[in-house]
C-alpha cells in the first residue's frame, strides 16, 4: 500500500470522526430531551445532578407529560393550528413562487432586472426589520389575531422565487417553442411542462416554507396572541410560567414539534439537496 493510500484513508478517517462528533454534538441535546419528555420534573432533574447515565437510559417510563399536554385543548388548539398555518402557506406559496420564477426565466419584460433584485434583497433582509411596518399593514386590514395574519406574509419568499427561476433556466426553450405550435396555451406550458419537470424544486421549496412556518416565533407572538390563535412554539413558551416550570411538559411538547417536521424531511432531503444544488447551475 502507498503512503499517497494511507494518508487519503488517515484523511477520511479524520473527516468521518470530525463529523460524527458534530453529529453527536447536535442529536444528544435531542436525545436527552425526548428522553426526558417520558420522566417527572424530579427525575430529570436527579439524574443531571449529580449527573447519571438514567439522564439518557431512564428505569420507568412515565407517560404523564404527554398525557397532559393532549390533555389540554390550547395546546391541541395551538397543533391544529401550526398545521393548518404550514401546509397552507405551503400550497399556496409553491404555487406563486413557481408563477413568480417562471416569469422570470421565461419571459422579457422591462424592469425584470430590477424586481428580480428586489426579489434577491428580501433574502437579506431580516424579518426583525419588518416586523412592525408588517405588523402595522396587518393592523390596518384588520387582520390580527386571524389565520390570513399568519398565512399570508409567509407566502411571499424571495428564496423560492430565486429557486425555481434558477431551475426553470434550465429547461430547453424549445419545449416551448414546440408547444406553442401545437398552440397551447401559457398556463398549459406551465402546469403540463415546467412544473412535473421541477418536482424535486417544487419539495425543497416546501420544505423551505414549511420549516420558516412551522419554527415561526415572533410574528405569532405579535400578530395572532389570543389563545385560540396560538402556534405550537407560543404554546410551548406559555408552558414556562412565573413561578413554575412545567419541565416534562415543555419536553413533551418539544419532542413533537421536533418529530413531526423530522418525519417530513428525512424522506425527502434527497429532493432537498437536489433542489438545492440547482441553485447556481445558470444565472
Amino acid at each position: 500500500m502507498s503512503a499517497r493510500t494511507i494518508w487519503k484513508k488517515v484523511n477520511l478517517t479524520f473527516i468521518y470522526l470530525i463529523l460524527i462528533i458534530l453529529a453527536l454534538v447536535v442529536l444528544v441535546p435531542i436525545i436527552w430531551i425526548v428522553v426526558s419528555s417520558f420522566q417527572t420534573d424530579n427525575q430529570i432533574f436527579e439524574n443531571l445532578m449529580p449527573f447519571s447515565w438514567k439522564a439518557f437510559f431512564p428505569q420507568h417510563l412515565n407517560f404523564s407529560a404527554y398525557v397532559s399536554i393532549f390533555s389540554d385543548k390550547h395546546f391541541g388548539r395551538a397543533l391544529f393550528n401550526s398545521f393548518f398555518v404550514t401546509f397552507t402557506t405551503v400550497i399556496i406559496g409553491v404555487f406563486f413562487s413557481a408563477l413568480c420564477g417562471f416569469a422570470f426565466a421565461v419571459f422579457d419584460f422591462k424592469g425584470k432586472d430590477i424586481l428580480f433584485f428586489l426579489v434577491l434583497i428580501t433574502i437579506m433582509i431580516p424579518f426583525e426589520a419588518i416586523a412592525i411596518p408588517l405588523y402595522q399593514v396587518v393592523n390596518m386590514f384588520k387582520w390580527l389575531n386571524t389565520y390570513q395574519a399568519l398565512i399570508i406574509p409567509g407566502i411571499g419568499n424571495g428564496l423560492t422565487v430565486f429557486l425555481f427561476r434558477q431551475f426553470f433556466l434550465n429547461i430547453p426553450k424549445d419545449y416551448i417553442d414546440a408547444c406553442k405550435i401545437d398552440g397551447a396555451s401559457w398556463w398549459t406550458i406551465f402546469s403540463k411542462i415546467y412544473i412535473p419537470l421541477s418536482i424535486p424544486v417544487v419539495i425543497c421549496a416546501g420544505l423551505i416554507l414549511f420549516i420558516r412556518q412551522w419554527e415561526a416565533f415572533l410574528w405569532p407572538l405579535i400578530a395572532a396572541n389570543s389563545v385560540d390563535m396560538r402556534v405550537i412554539q407560543i404554546a410551548i413558551s406559555n408552558m414556562s410560567q412565573e413561578y413554575v416550570v412545567f419541565w416534562s411538559q415543555i419536553f413533551a411538547a418539544s419532542s413533537v414539534a421536533v418529530v413531526i417536521p423530522a418525519l417530513l424531511i428525512i424522506p425527502l432531503q434527497h429532493y432537498y439537496v437536489q433542489g438545492i444544488a440547482s441553485f447556481g447551475i445558470k444565472g
